[in-house]
């Protein structure tokens, strides 16, 4: 159960380079609300399992690492992002990388590294709202969520935006590359046994194929305020 299920949350949930990241940060702004990047909880565990040398497949030390990591979230000063502190390195950089990704991709898959993450997740629940952005946040963290969205995109398209944002940070990277390894991580998050990608059945879905991220913005906002 939520420690507050009378805090309203819009969940917006979608596979990777849907726009959610962006959007929900945008959303929670406009509407003053809190903003939980469950994404980043996971890519957070496997950055600390990364630099403790752990196996990936070694589902106790994962579990563990999970439950030991301290992470927390911290605003920039004029608003434009957030940081990720992990265990007090700001790894927020590292984090966007398609091995972080990957990474979070397959620890998810874990049924205790999900369920020691539950608990921190529900927590972000506190007035005066929640837009929680992730893949199961409508289905399984929050599914009593009275505002649910489910975004999507072309494989093509979701490949060029993180082509974009990677080589303007200046990383070498191949749009074929991307396209794969979206596609690829499309399949294991819809396939996975705990808590597949799928949009909850009372969830508005939106394409943002094509779409300006205002307008997508918008749309979102429209299901809140309707």
């Amino acid at each position: 159960m939520s420690p507050s299920p009378s805090v309203p949350v819009l969940t917006i949930d979608g596979p990777s380079g849907s726009g959610k990241g962006t959007v929900s940060r945008l959303v929670a702004e406009r509407l003053g609300w809190r903003l939980l990047d469950s994404g980043a909880l996971y890519r957070a565990v496997g950055y600390a399992a990364g630099a403790e040398g752990l196996d990936l497949s070694d589902t106790e030390a994962v579990t563990r690492c999970a439950r030991e990591t301290r992470i927390r979230f911290q605003a920039v000063a004029d608003g434009s992002d957030t940081r990720v502190l992990v265990n007090g390195h700001d790894a927020t950089d590292e984090l966007r990388t398609e091995t972080a990704g990957a990474a979070a991709s397959a620890i998810a898959s874990i049924p205790s590294v999900r369920q020691a993450l539950v608990d921190m997740q529900l927590a972000f629940r506190k007035a005066p709202g929640l837009v929680a952005d992730g893949r199961d946040m409508g289905t399984v963290i929050f599914p009593d969520a009275p505002y649910k969205v489910f975004l999507t995109a072309s494989a093509a398209e979701r490949a060029q935006r993180r082509y974009k944002q990677l080589k303007e940070k200046g990383l070498s990277v191949t749009l074929g590359t991307l396209k794969r390894e979206i596609e690829a991580r499309d399949a294991r998050d819809a396939s996975r046994t705990v808590a597949p990608l799928k949009p909850a059945a009372d969830a508005v879905f939106i394409d943002t194929t094509g779409m300006g991220i205002d307008d997508v913005v918008a749309k979102v906002l429209a299901v809140v305020q309707s």
